[in-house]
């Protein structure tokens, strides 16, 4: 893809995953090839291979006890659960990531957590020192895709945020190197949202081009469903009524979350843009919805300013005035997930002791006595402190 086009090398590379998903033979040593197989799975739009792969490279890492490979192996697992729109699972990922960095002497893997998580929170002090830290990590000055990453994430926040300048910027940079594939081509998407909100269609009509070809190449729903959702922005009319619809059923069959949410919110924005504020109720409180339960909090705020315009009184969802810390947080949701003091303490490398302790925090602060309750705290709505 990289040397002859991604028109000439995106079919074999989505016959090499469907057949290392497939081949027995192909799991003999698949550990080291699988955060290659992981990278492409992502690159051809082939969602499914990249779920299915990236969540047994962890499991497989984690039997082996592989403590250089987990990490990279949770980085790219997380990312997968972002666009899947599973930030509490993303969350926990990054947490034990960063906990064997931070047992490591390894500073960039939580960074890097934050640095794909963050942004779709809105949380932008968080997203702005991820950028800062991975951009002066010295271990690496050398790549080049350092820059493709970062300007991504501050993409995405300020489209979240409605900071389309700042938004079309940041995606301007993170997709003018397309040879690194992965978050170089997510950035064409963000471009062209940030595009169409300032009236840059020719950049944007010029980026759909680029994600339509692909489309053309990959047919798979997550593809299918962004190019649909793309040509939406640059479309008008009945044509552009039917891309947004399209887009919806397409990104819902390739479960991809946060992308079908987004594209939820895209199609009322643009329902209540052509004067049709009652139509663009439905697909405006979906999105709403979708996006406050994930923890997508900017775009989700985005969601319910255009249902106000659009005549729908909705209030901010109320945050508790609970604070836990980091720590407190992760252990709260492995706690969450089922798993025993002796467990959770493997995985962050803490002690049972330890676990406890915090535990017995997280109940006092929350007002709760145990486990069992614990289980219908909703996290994500907590205010954070390092």
């Amino acid at each position: 893809m990289t040397t002859e086009g991604y028109a000439v090398g995106a079919p074999q590379v989505l016959e090499a995953v469907t057949a290392f998903r497939t081949d027995g033979h192909a799991r003999d040593g698949e550990q080291g090839w699988l955060p290659l197989v992981c990278r492409m799975a992502h690159s051809v739009w082939d969602f499914a291979a990249w779920s299915e792969l990236s969540a047994r490279l962890v499991d497989l890492a984690r039997s082996d006890g592989a403590l250089a490979v987990l990490p990279p192996a949770l980085l790219l697992r997380l990312s997968n659960r972002v666009f899947a729109g599973d930030l509490r699972a993303a969350e926990s990922l990054s947490a034990e990531a960063g906990a064997i960095g931070e047992a490591t002497g390894t500073s960039f893997f939580a960074h890097y957590g934050a640095l794909v998580v963050a942004p779709f929170k809105g949380r932008e002090s968080a997203t702005r020192q991820a950028i800062e830290a991975v951009t002066h990590d010295r271990l690496l000055q050398s790549e080049g895709k350092v820059v493709t990453v970062t300007q991504w994430a501050a993409a995405v926040l300020n489209n979240g945020l409605g900071r389309y300048e700042e938004a079309y910027a940041a995606a301007d940079r993170g997709c003018e190197n397309p040879q690194e594939l992965g978050l170089s081509l997510q950035s064409l998407v963000e471009l062209v949202e940030a595009a169409d909100r300032l009236g840059r269609t020719a950049r944007a009509a010029e980026s759909v081009r680029t994600i339509e070809d692909m489309a053309q190449v990959s047919r798979t729903p997550w593809v299918l469903g962004i190019s649909a959702a793309t040509r939406a922005l640059v479309s008008e009319g009945p044509t552009a009524d039917a891309l947004h619809r399209e887009a919806i059923e397409q990104l819902d069959r390739a479960g991809t979350g946060m992308d079908s949410a987004r594209a939820r919110l895209r199609y009322g924005e643009w329902l209540r843009s052509a004067r049709l504020g009652a139509d663009a109720r439905a697909p405006l409180s979906e999105a709403y919805e979708r996006l406050s339960d994930v923890g997508a909090e900017a775009f989700a705020e985005r969601a319910r300013r255009e249902l106000q315009a659009a005549g729908v009184k909705v209030r901010r969802r109320a945050a508790t005035s609970a604070t836990l810390t980091a720590k407190e947080t992760e252990i709260a949701r492995l706690a969450q997930d089922g798993f025993t003091n002796a467990e959770i303490a493997a995985r962050l490398f803490l002690s049972p002791n330890t676990v406890e302790w915090h535990l017995r925090k997280v109940f006092a602060k929350l007002g709760i006595s145990s486990r069992k309750e614990i289980a219908s705290v909703r996290l994500d709505t907590l205010a954070t402190t390092s």
